[in-house]
Order: structure tokens, then sequence, then C-alpha cells
């Protein structure tokens, strides 16, 4: 399938080719939320901590005698039922977050966010990205161009075909612009970003990388 292809001022310059068997494909939405809340689950790290009875500091000996006394029996100031005791059933640093998901179902999803990133125009071809040295100033009015001619608010995402470090580091501290190696490219990331750049050597990486 032929898209058109822009230059990094935002003009029309020539067509590409695009796989469509990664952006023609019929986009299933439950799977995407699937897939996206795995990898969020994921990345989650269980912070909250609570101490139990065991970790609480104090409470050695028992507050008083079992019997004689004619109160409750207690065995440690440091039972949950105690002001500073321990705490029961409170969330523990030790639970595990983590989902499996099939690469399948996440290369699929992955296909998914991309057809559907096409046929909602969101998704742009640039012949080439080039930059003379890592200065934002420079890659701002790249983005500037680009904003004028084609893409309208929202957080930008491009694709790079390998890593560059000029584009990176020009791109580090624009607002609502980020980069990406094509190789990494996953749903959660395109989901958080409204539009995707895709340089024209990325396409390539892109299809070799996950249509093995």
């Amino acid at each position: 399938m032929k898209v058109k292809v822009y230059n990094q001022k935002g003009e029309e310059v020539g067509t590409a080719n695009l796989p469509k068997e990664i952006f023609e494909r019929e986009i299933n939405p439950d799977l995407v939320h699937q897939v996206a809340v795995s990898m969020m689950a994921n990345q989650r790290k269980a912070w909250a901590h609570t101490k139990d009875r065991g970790e609480v500091r104090g409470g050695g000996r028992k507050p008083w005698p079992q019997k004689g006394t004619g109160r409750a029996r207690h065995g440690s100031i440091r039972s949950p039922i105690w002001v500073g005791g321990g705490v029961a059933h409170g969330p523990r640093k030790e639970k595990k977050y983590k989902k499996k998901i099939p690469k399948k179902m996440k290369r699929q999803a992955l296909f998914c966010v991309l057809s559907g990133k096409l046929k909602d125009k969101e998704l742009f071809v640039l012949d080439q990205l080039e930059l003379k040295e890592p200065k934002t100033k420079l890659m701002a009015e790249v983005i500037k161009n680009l904003r004028e001619k084609l893409l309208k608010k929202g957080r930008v995402l491009i694709a790079l075909p390998q890593k560059n470090e000029t584009i990176e580091r020009a791109t580090r501290n624009l607002p609502n612009v980020d980069t990406i190696e094509a190789r990494n490219l996953n749903v959660l990331d395109l989901l958080n970003h409204k539009y995707l750049i895709l340089l024209k050597d990325s396409v390539k990486v892109i299809k070799d990388t996950f249509l093995k």
C-alpha cells in the first residue's frame, strides 16, 4: 500500500510502500487493551509496604499476666488490635503484578495500533531527518514546520531506524516529542502518543523485526 512521503519541512516529496501485513490489519480493541494493561502491570512496582506484628519494634514481653487481673488476655502490645501495633492484611512489597502475554499477541496488537494510526491519518513517513548538530532549537524548528502542515496538537513519537544521538539529544528537552528506535516500537508508547513519524528506513526495520 502506497503512502505519501514528506521531507522535514513538511513538503511532499514522493511515495513509499508499506507492508499490508503490518499496516492494513483489522483492528481488535480487546486485544490492544489486554496487551496495554499487561505492559503497564509489568512496569508496576510494589512500593506500598506495611509492617506486620513480627516487624514492628517492641512488644517482646507479655503486657500483663494471663490470669488474675480481670482484663482481656494479651500476648504482645504489637498485636494488630493495639495502637502502634502491626497492620493486618496491609499492602506488602512482595506482591507481584506481572502478567504474561504471548509474543504473537503483542505483535498482533502492535500491528492493530499501527494500522489504526494509518487509518486515522496519525502516521506520517519522512524521507529523512538530519540535524547539523544536537541543538534543541534545530529540532524545534523541524517540529514547528511539521505541525504547520501535517500535525495538530498532540504528542509526537519519532521512530528512528537506528540509534541517533544527535536527534535524541536535540529532542530530549522538547515537550510532547519523544524518540524511539523502530525495533523497539510497542503498543504502550504508540497509545501514549497521538502521532507517529516514521523515517523511510524505519519501515524496513519494522518489517525485518516483526515479520520474521
